[in-house]
């Protein structure tokens, strides 16, 4: 018999399998914040269950408690003062080994209905949670909203639903029947068991705590895992009521709640003894070079799924719309102040202009009107504090001033600090933009993480190709984006594009904007660059998480 939360969510499940493969617009979970599709009380819910969560001890009921941890700083200036339970390491391992034996007996269609469950319970959450990832990270109330909530779940979906296909190719049981000639035959009973290779860690990104983290979450957890979440230290809260909500739903289907666990660690050697336990056999992580880097050489009995730095490029030829590509890079520069994995740090022009629907505009041109385009879509402040949020690091901020004072090369655009009347002590600044000619490669080959992004001079178009696939190959990158009115050049970065392995947008000048991507449709990554050695979602990132284990008898 069918688990009933499988039957309860099938409808989810059978519409998102489609989509999978089809690749077409679809979302399980509504990306507005509205009381007419959450309810009427959901708004004022969600911020009364965030406010009554400040200055207190978080509460896991967590094996291994040895005291309590949190240094949380609200970007926007607010008191957190939420502590967390601090657990030792091979205790939560090995309770998390434990909790495998029952989350194996559901079975896959119980395992799927539970993760299904989940993501319902989190979806219903998604104001709490908002003002969870708004006031760790900075960003601002629509975006902690919509990519702290809906579109977070959806990518928890997709890993749901990806690993649910790929597990289906395994046939249960068999019949297995060998003709002997004039003897009997060989007959045989054959079951083949979808098991999970062991624990899962999860490595949180200080900016994304949700979003970068439900896709490896719950790929470890549909594949039979059991995972333990290991946040940013200043964005623990989202990912504490993620898995505190988790652990509800598994105790009430009988299931041992330490499936799920939340390790708050008191510096880098705690994470550096959980990542490299015997019991941890996947790990995912988002964030820089140097530790990501340092999982791949070290966690040799894991796997480690990393998403890490790039540089991102546009790649400027021609355009028949001048001003609305000018539009949507201004918005693709300010959203978040520059503070996603997505956002382009190098903006290829040649040396020589570009043609455009409003007569030929020089190197210089383009610079100024650039400029003028972010200035002008930030100068009314309601505007630029919802786009801009706040800045999530003071290592940001070190970037920002250093950008600004012309370390980097000629600046075009200075950033503007901001005063945010709701947070008076937050730190808002705008994107810094600076000119650089292509061979002063030091100022852009390197990722320079926040809103700052260069104007980078080139021979002419040819070379703008030839040096987009260049930092897509020594650099890496998630995003790579044209503007040509030439289908020749468009082609040839297409080519270019597939040989480096990075995403392509091609004459983006509406609401579609490069530093976004839509799950079941967009795939973020391609596992082919440096920026990142997986993809969210493909079956690849799922399959290797479960082996198939049979047993046989003679029938």
């Amino acid at each position: 018999m069918s688990h009933p939360l499988y039957e309860k969510h099938k409808a989810t499940l059978e519409a998102g399998l489609k989509a999978f493969g089809e690749r077409s617009y679809w979302s399980a979970y509504n990306e507005m914040p509205s009381p007419k599709v959450y309810g009427e009380d959901a708004p004022a819910a969600g911020k009364q269950a965030f406010d009554a969560l400040l200055g207190k001890q978080f509460e896991l009921d967590q094996p291994g408690s040895n005291g309590w941890q949190g240094s949380e700083k609200s970007p926007y200036g607010s008191e957190l003062n939420v502590q967390y339970p601090a657990c030792d390491v091979d205790t939560l391992v090995a309770a998390a080994e434990k909790a495998m034996e029952s989350w194996q007996a559901l079975g896959l269609e119980g395992r799927t209905g539970v993760c299904l469950e989940m993501l319902e319970r989190l979806n219903k959450q998604s104001f709490e949670i908002a003002h969870a990832v708004m006031q760790t990270t900075g960003q601002g109330w629509m975006m902690a909203f919509q990519a702290g909530g809906p579109h977070a779940q959806d990518r928890g979906l997709e890993s749901v639903v990806a690993a649910h296909q790929v597990q289906m190719l395994s046939a249960p049981n068999a019949h297995w029947e060998k003709p002997q000639g004039k003897n009997p035959p060989l007959v045989m009973k054959k079951h083949f068991e979808l098991v999970g290779k062991g624990v899962g860690v999860v490595i949180g990104c200080g900016t994304f705590p949700t979003w970068n983290t439900y896709p490896g979450l719950f790929a470890a957890l549909a594949t039979g895992n059991a995972v333990i979440v290991k946040p940013h230290s200043n964005s623990i809260l989202p990912a504490a009521i993620t898995v505190r909500t988790m652990r509800e739903v598994l105790k009430e289907q009988g299931v041992d709640p330490n499936l799920v666990s939340l390790c708050v660690t008191s510096g880098h050697a705690d994470t550096q003894k959980l990542v490299t336990h015997a019991g941890v056999r996947s790990v995912d992580f988002t964030g820089g070079n140097h530790f990501g880097h340092w999982l791949i050489d070290n966690c040799k009995q894991a796997t480690v799924y990393a998403e890490m730095a790039g540089v991102n490029n546009v790649v400027i030829d021609s355009t028949d719309a001048y001003k609305a590509m000018l539009r949507n890079l201004a918005f693709t520069l300010s959203l978040y102040s520059g503070q996603m994995c997505t956002t382009p740090q190098a903006i290829l022009v040649p040396a020589g202009g570009i043609e455009t629907d409003e007569g030929h505009k020089s190197y210089d041109d383009v610079c100024n009107d650039l400029a003028k385009a972010v200035s002008g879509f930030l100068s009314k402040p309601e505007v630029a504090h919802a786009v801009l949020g706040a800045i999530q690091s003071g290592a940001t901020t070190d970037r920002i001033n250093e950008a600004a004072a012309g370390v980097h090369g000629r600046v075009i655009l200075a950033p503007q600090k901001l005063e945010n009347p709701e947070f008076p002590n937050a730190v808002v600044s705008t994107p810094v933009l600076v000119a650089v000619d292509a061979a002063d490669e030091k100022a852009y080959m390197e990722e320079r993480f926040g809103p700052i992004s260069f104007v980078v001079k080139t021979a002419d178009t040819a070379a703008s190709v030839a040096l987009s696939e260049r930092l897509v190959r020594e650099c890496g990158a998630l995003t790579v984006s044209v503007y040509s009115t030439s289908r020749d050049v468009i082609n040839a970065m297409i080519k270019a594009t597939q040989r480096s392995k990075v995403a392509l947008s091609i004459n983006l000048t509406g609401g579609v904007f490069v530093n976004q991507s839509a799950a079941f449709s967009d795939y973020h990554g391609t596992g082919g660059n440096p920026g990142a050695n997986a993809s969210y979602t493909d079956l690849g990132f799922v399959a290797n998480r479960f082996v198939v284990v049979q047993y046989r008898e003679h029938a």
